[in-house]
């Protein structure tokens, strides 16, 4: 393949079969020209223009440049040559421009003060520096002056002055005490871009000596201070004190301290002003307003947006600071400041210039005798800048003429040019706000081409990256490059090259297939010169399993993995970094091959870490966050501001997050003088934010701790606020739970919930206790008494409804009026008996009570409901008496019957009733009696078979230990098992009730029976207890078919059964599996007695349910 340059912008090789040539321009931006060739001078280092010196050190003015042959070197001054041969304190390095002036040993730095240029000149031309404007740094101190203390009033606001020293540089403004600590600033006080201090409002806590301005002279590296302010803030009631002792017939302030206004502006003034900028600086928009409550600044464009990129707000947004400005940042910015009780604006309308620019910079050029060529020199500004041009450090309007050069505004064209043509030239582009000087030589020469990279260059590229290979040239005439790839120097039929105009070949994505010998080929028409480039292609480094995020908690250990893989040819280093540094000089961080691990993780190792794996050729990486998350960090910098008698203003500065958000702030609160050291809970803000508006009560001794809440849970307490407090007031509620209930039948206990000290709002605190008849015309009997929760009237009528109140009262006056609550005197037991007392018999455990409700007026107190006690007193079946404990049942309210379950069937009861009120049972009624009926009764105690022989078997049983009446008969039904465990027929016989022993014959032998066995009454069948057993076999049917057992054909028999057996059940089972039933079901309900059903009572209610001996309270 063959490239050739022949034109000034890179292409790609085409497509077809030819050898692709491009040609370069004649741009001599990437020629250097070779410093053994003739050349005119090249200014290389200077000094800044604007060039601030140290007074205390030499002088150092830069001038470096280089040429062929090497250049000489002059300089004027203020216009004028600077003779250094006549100043033995300047010297000029061997060699160089750079002059170096002894002001160490003698003379003075403002002797040398002026506008300094340096000339570079050799046969070929002069080269001029800029004009360096060199000025010694000054730090100059404060005036003396006598400052007076500024004595003012509490919100009101203050500007204190800082006015320094004019400097060079202009110094660094800063406000300290005498402890050289900085003063705090907020959104209430702060420094402004002049070094004033601002106080929108000032407080009680400003006050202070030592308000000290301090400039800082950079360059000089001294601090100036200015003499300390000392200002005093004073409250209102100060100040009446202050007026009332030295004025007479004066008005006084009024109580209230702060006196709240809207906001205005405090700088800049008025209601517009103007700001100049110039283009790449920094626009500052400064807005300081004064008011109380503090204002808050906000800005806006007009008919436009701020740039999001390059608009920062400093100094608590009052100072508006947009960077690298430009032409587009010209308009109107409007300043809002506002609080509640208004807002104001101010609109600064901003001009932005600019100091020349480039647009197009003149460069160097390398011509052959007879080329032609041009000389560009463009630039911009606001105003638009003057070009003008030198030739040599001379005007070019008085330059000698060269009727080769022909100059068009920003441009000089050169045709046919010859070695008498070359000439270092200067544009110069300059406005009202700065000027841009450029150097460019002509340099006429015939010159071969020649190579600069090194033969045989080896180039190791990474696979799909590009690959670049140099072929550094010179010529003039300016050669052709040209490309090969290979010996035979084959052709390229793919577009995958490209040739930059400083002959350096691209391969966009370099391919295996990429690798080999590339042959660089330079031409003019003088020579020609060529260079071998070779290339080889890697496989790139890749990390396959990267580290991961985690998240881990303090002390816990964390791993992160890293596996490289990388070309065989190529040895890779892997490097951990955090957060983009070295790791920390620790035993807990470890690393292996493949791992990083940290032991024992504490907060600070939260960050991100990265696994660098570096080759000689590429470099990959991976990273990934380490969370250390734990519970907030505690708030603090608690501040209490707006300080009113029933709210204040808390604000707080969060804690350190812990990596786990913090969702809200809970705000405690201390009662110093009621409850000292006991927290109670004040209130919840959100996570975002930082103040609190609270609500107080009066007569309190506020402080105030909040503690910040993440998924963690809640940080440790903040230190506690300042006290504040508030003042006392007559009380907000009364005492509540307010109650009057007699605890003898003569008066009448009146009890409340007391206020606590909080509650209270004020000293001496006192409850009036009032109270008279509901049904009444007496007036209300108050009493007042403190320090009690309750209050005992004596000498009242038994259980009388009375209006009771109880108000809270302090030093300061009463509460609200109270609410009347109603209350009764002292209960009394009731005086009359529950009449017509009957009992109906529902079913063998259920009875129903009636009884007449007793005159409201003989129960004397609250009826809480009827009390019935009921005993069983006689067994009907026995009739033997014995003792049995009261039952009891209690039935609410007004209930005139009652239900008693679980009684027992077959027995004698008896009961009376009583009506219950708060103070205790009334008398009773008179006893009723009644009967249950007989019920079925329970099953027999016990069944077991003896004495089974080969034909019958012998039953014994115990009755029932409930029969509930009398048994009229036992009921004994069995039945036959085979060996298959089927059922079979049921024989059902009757036995006297008076039996306890019973022979079954002419039984099957060697047989199972099973028996099912149940008493009962004229009630019905009662449970029934079920028993198996089995006859016994004969001995000479044993000895067959023990005889038949040992048989071969029976052997045979038997697992011919035993295989259809297996048979059978496979089938089965492949049936159940389709859906088919196996009547498992239908067997195990065969083994159940038929006939037996279980026994209920005829109306099924409450079944055996039995009452224990307790008393209980039900209602039906």
């Amino acid at each position: 393949m063959q490239l050739k340059i022949m034109m000034p912008k890179k292409k790609h090789l085409s497509a077809g079969r030819a050898p692709l040539i491009l040609f370069l321009c004649q741009m001599i931006s990437a020629l250097e020209v070779p410093l053994d060739l003739v050349q005119p001078p090249t200014i290389t280092q200077q000094s800044p223009k604007d060039y601030i010196i140290d007074p205390r050190e030499n002088i150092v003015i830069q001038c470096e440049a280089k040429g062929k042959p090497p250049p000489s070197f002059s300089w004027t001054r203020n216009g004028t040559h600077f003779d250094i041969d006549k100043d033995p304190l300047v010297t000029m390095k061997s060699g160089s421009g750079t002059l170096t002036v002894n002001i160490m040993s003698e003379g003075k730095a403002e002797t040398y003060e002026g506008v300094y240029q340096c000339t570079a000149r050799n046969e070929r031309g002069a080269a001029i520096s800029n004009n360096i404007v060199i000025r010694p740094s000054r730090s100059p101190l404060w005036t003396k002056e006598k400052l007076e203390r500024i004595t003012l009033r509490n919100g009101q606001s203050l500007v204190l002055p800082c006015r320094p020293p004019v400097g060079l540089p202009p110094p660094i403004i800063f406000w300290m005490d005498n402890s050289f600590q900085r003063l705090p600033q907020s959104e209430r006080v702060s420094q402004g871009l002049n070094g004033d201090l601002y106080f929108s409002n000032v407080l009680p806590e400003d006050t202070r000596e030592d308000y000290i301005c301090y400039a800082r002279f950079n360059h000089t590296q001294t601090i100036q201070q200015k003499q300390p302010i000392s200002v005093k803030v004073i409250s209102v009631d100060e100040l009446n004190d202050t007026i009332a002792a030295n004025l007479s017939d004066t008005e006084f302030y009024g109580a209230k301290s702060h006196r709240e206004r809207p906001p205005t502006f405090l700088t800049p003034e008025g209601n517009a002003s103007r700001k100049e900028e110039l283009r790449g600086n920094v626009l500052s928009l400064e807005c300081i307003a004064e008011g109380l409550p503090t204002p808050i600044i906000y800005w806006i464009k007009e008919d436009g947006t701020l740039p999001i990129n390059r608009t920062f707000y400093r100094n608590f947004k009052k100072t508006l600071q947009i960077v690298q400005v430009t032409e587009a940042d010209s308009g109107n910015y409007q300043c809002i400041a506002k609080n509640a009780l208004g807002a104001i604006h101010h609109i600064i309308s901003v001009t932005v210039k600019a100091a020349p620019y480039w647009i197009i910079a003149p460069q160097n050029l390398v011509l052959s005798p007879g080329e032609d060529g041009t000389l560009i020199c463009r630039a911009n500004g606001n105003p638009k800048p003057r070009i003008s041009w030198l030739l040599n450090g001379v005007l070019i309007e008085i330059a000698p003429d060269d009727p080769s050069r022909k100059i068009d505004g920003d441009t000089i064209i050169f045709s046919n040019v010859q070695e008498r043509s070359s000439a270092v030239y200067q544009c110069n582009a300059s406005n009202e706000y700065g000027y841009l000087l450029a150097n460019a030589f002509v340099n006429v020469l015939a010159e071969p081409p020649r190579i600069f990279t090194s033969a045989d260059t080896l180039y190791q590229v990474i696979a799909n990256r590009p690959a670049l290979l140099d072929c550094a040239f010179f010529g003039s005439p300016l050669p052709t490059i040209e490309w090969f790839k290979g010996a035979k120097g084959s052709a390229l039929r793919e577009d995958i090259y490209v040739l930059h105009e400083n002959g350096t070949l691209e391969i966009p994505v370099a391919q295996k297939d990429s690798t080999g010998t590339y042959t660089c080929v330079a031409r003019n028409k003088l020579g020609m010169a060529k260079n071998d480039i070779h290339l080889e292609i890697k496989d790139p480094t890749r990390i396959i399993k990267q580290p991961e995020y985690a998240v881990v908690q303090r002390g816990s250990t964390v791993s992160f993995e890293c596996i490289v893989k990388h070309d065989h040819t190529l040895i890779p280093t892997v490097t951990w970094l955090k957060d983009h540094g070295e790791l920390p000089s620790d035993r807990r961080f470890t690393v292996d091959k493949d791992h990083l691990v940290v032991a024992d993780v504490s907060d600070d190792d939260g960050g991100t870490y990265t696994c660098v794996a570096n080759t000689t050729l590429d470099s990959v990486s991976a990273s990934a966050v380490l969370s250390v998350v734990d519970v907030p960090n505690p708030p603090f910098d608690l501040e209490l501001t707006d300080q009113l008698d029933r709210s204040v203003q808390l604000s707080w500065t969060p804690g350190d997050d812990n990596n786990s958000p913090i969702t809200k702030f809970i705000i405690e609160y201390e009662d110093a003088m009621h409850e000292p050291g006991l927290w109670h809970h004040q209130t919840e803000v959100p996570g975002a934010q930082t103040t609190a508006q609270l609500k107080l009560s009066p007569y309190v001794n506020y402080s105030f701790r909040v503690m910040a809440v993440n998924s963690l849970g809640r940080s440790l307490p903040s230190e506690a606020s300042e006290q504040y407090l508030t003042k006392a007031a007559e009380p907000d509620k009364n005492p509540t739970a307010v109650e009057g209930l007699g605890s003898e039948p003569d008066n009448l206990v009146i009890t409340w919930k007391p206020l606590n000290g909080f509650e209270s709002n004020g000293p001496g605190l006192q409850y009036k206790v009032s109270w008279r008849q509901k049904d009444g015309d007496d007036e209300w009997t108050s009493m007042v008494v403190a320090g009690v929760s309750k209050y005992i009237v004596s000498g009242t009528p038994t259980f009388v409804p009375y209006l009771i109140k109880v108000q809270a009262l302090n030093d300061a006056g009463f509460a609200p009026e109270p609410a009347v609550v109603l209350g009764h005197s002292g209960e009394d037991l009731p005086m009359v008996a529950p009449g017509n007392v009957h009992v109906n018999v529902v079913n063998s455990t259920l009875a129903e009570v009636h009884w007449d409700p007793v005159p409201l007026k003989s129960i004397r107190g609250h009826l809480q409901g009827y009390r019935i006690y009921y005993w069983k007193a006689q067994s009907s079946s026995t009739r033997n008496r014995r003792h049995i404990e009261k039952k009891i049942l209690t039935f609410q309210g007004s209930k005139t019957h009652g239900m008693l379950p679980g009684l027992e069937p077959f027995s004698h009861y008896t009961l009376n009733v009583r009506v219950v009120n708060g103070k205790g049972e009334g008398p009773a009624s008179p006893d009723r009696v009644f009967n249950t009926p007989e019920g079925v009764p329970s099953a027999p105690s016990s069944l077991k078979i003896v004495n089974p022989t080969l034909d019958s078997l012998t039953l014994e049983w115990e009755p029932p230990s409930h029969p509930n009446g009398i048994l009229t008969e036992y009921t004994l039904k069995y039945q036959p098992i085979n060996s298959t465990h089927e059922l079979g027929p049921l024989v059902d016989l009757k036995i006297p009730a008076n039996k306890t022993r019973w022979t079954l014959k002419n039984l099957n032998f060697s047989t199972r029976y099973k028996f099912y066995f149940y008493a009962q009454t004229v009630a019905g069948s009662g449970s029934q207890i079920t028993e198996e057993a089995i006859t016994t076999m004969d001995e000479a049917m044993a000895s067959r078919q023990v005889d038949i057992a040992t048989q071969g054909w029976f052997i045979g028999l038997m697992c011919a059964v035993a295989l259809l057996i297996l048979i059978l059940l496979i089938v089965c089972f492949i049936r159940r599996n389709k859906g088919g039933k196996y009547p498992v079901k239908e067997k195990e309900d065969a083994h159940a007695d038929p006939e037996i059903q279980p026994m209920k009572e005829d109306d099924g209610t409450f079944g055996e349910y039995r009452l224990f001996s307790f008393v209980s309270s039900a209602s039906f």
